[in-house]
């Protein structure tokens, strides 16, 4: 505010100079055509000699006097000297017009006085008309000018400071209010809101858009937290059986089957570090820019390779009828395939089918042309209203799709991250012509020639 006002001060303090300057200017330039104008008129009578005496002039401020090449004086106003020119002779140019400043005294005028000269040529020889007016009617201007300008200047922006100040704090109260609410959501536990202003204007839309962080954070810190509940759950159950395995060897002592106790340690240590694993997995993939090494990846040979893991029958690859390539990271995408088909192995009764096809092209907020992967079961499938919420991190189903091998319903979660990654989509449809689940990847297509790694 104070830099405001500062800054209003001196604009229009140079402001008022300028207008001063301009003022005095123009003054001097209509008394300066006035007096060439009359001047002007006696050089005519002059160069007809026709020169009345005394040479009429109208006003009390005009003097004027015609001079020769010897500084006599040839002719005068009623007023003006006839003895002494208004300007010496020596300072007089005979062949072009002039503007001069002269003292007072020597005009009889009220100072400043501006004379201007015209020569004229006539049968007796040259002869200069000089022309004198007084300067103090235009002082006199641009002293009142200066006057009001002095009084009128402090006055405008005293009165222009406090509607400034009016201005800011109504325009600033808005923010001294989200600043309150800011400092009470930071003062106390659980969700808030700022308060948002009535007007509709950048203040507002601040509001609203600082109250749509508000939520979205308050979203992310309630999944944090239901993650770290989950996660320490589920990190306690494992550490829970290894510490009831050993407190029982203990007791038992002689009795204890080393070799049983040792298995189910192994068992519970791995997973333990395959659920520690995915949830490191899951913190990088919230976090991490998508990983480097992306470039052209073979699905057909993607899955023969996947595939090639598990034993034959249950799992089967449909080869499709060409190369189909996408783009992609091949361990990520290998990582989705891998937890798709365990996920499958685990439920199916007979079958797990693998098929890759080109899915065409796809319309809507994510056009372009994709392939289509699908892993199908002939398992009990998933209820259509869970289809959706199998994806969310920790969930499990209360069939048997549980933790019957330690899943901790981490494994979609996963995959629906990784595909995300890379440019896709997934979705869980029913299996055809068979009781089971399908899982429906599409990614991106990309031409084996025109995909290339990165450098």
């Amino acid at each position: 505010m104070a830099i405001g006002v500062l800054g209003l001060t001196v604009g229009l303090a140079l402001g008022g100079v300028v207008v001063l300057g301009a003022l005095g200017f123009v003054l001097q330039r209509t008394v300066d055509t006035e007096a060439f104008r009359t001047a002007d008129a006696v050089a005519l009578l002059a160069a007809e000699d026709a020169l009345p005496d005394p040479l009429p002039v109208a006003g009390g401020q005009v003097r004027v006097q015609v001079v020769d090449a010897q500084g006599r004086i040839r002719a005068a106003s009623i007023d003006a000297d006839r003895l002494v020119p208004m300007v010496r002779p020596e300072g007089l140019d005979h062949d072009r017009r002039q503007r001069l400043e002269v003292p007072a005294e020597r005009v009889g005028l009220a100072g400043p006085v501006r004379v201007v000269t015209v020569p004229v040529d006539t049968a007796a020889g040259p002869l200069t008309v000089l022309v004198a007016r007084s300067m103090a009617d235009v002082r006199h201007s641009t002293h009142v000018v200066r006057a009001i300008l002095l009084v009128a200047f402090p006055l405008l922006v005293a009165v222009l400071a406090v509607v400034a100040w009016r201005v800011v704090g109504a325009t600033l109260r808005p923010v001294e209010a989200l600043r309150r609410g800011a400092e009470e959501i930071t003062g106390r536990a659980g969700a808030g809101r700022l308060p948002v202003p009535a007007s509709a204007d950048e203040i507002h839309r601040l509001a609203v858009t600082l109250n749509g962080m508000l939520d979205r954070l308050e979203s992310a810190r309630v999944r944090q937290r239901a993650f770290v509940s989950d996660a320490a759950h589920e990190l306690r159950s494992p550490l829970t059986n290894i510490r009831t395995e050993l407190e029982v060897a203990e007791r038992l002592a002689d009795r204890t089957d080393w070799a049983a106790v040792t298995g189910n340690l192994l068992a519970d240590t791995d997973r333990l570090s395959r659920l520690v694993d995915d949830l490191l997995l899951l913190a990088r993939l919230d976090e991490a820019p998508p990983s480097r090494g992306v470039g052209p990846v073979e699905l057909g040979a993607l899955l023969t390779e996947v595939a090639d893991r598990y034993p034959s029958p249950p799992v089967r690859v449909v080869p499709p009828p060409g190369p189909l390539w996408t783009t992609g990271n091949a361990d990520e995408l290998r990582r989705v395939l891998a937890n798709l088909v365990d996920n499958a192995m685990r439920h199916a009764d007979s079958a797990v089918v693998l098929a890759t096809s080109t899915a065409g092209p796809v319309v809507g907020p994510d056009a372009g042309a994709y392939h289509l992967v699908t892993v199908t079961d002939d398992g009990p499938g998933i209820p259509v209203a869970d289809r959706e919420r199998v994806f969310d991190r920790f969930t499990r189903l209360d069939d048997g799709r549980a933790r019957d091998d330690g899943g901790a319903g981490l494994g979609l979660a996963i995959v629906r991250e990784l595909v995300r990654r890379a440019g896709g989509s997934i979705a869980l449809t029913d299996a055809p012509e068979r009781r089971g689940l399908r899982v429906c990847l599409l990614l991106p297509t990309s031409s084996a020639e025109g995909s290339r790694p990165p450098k």
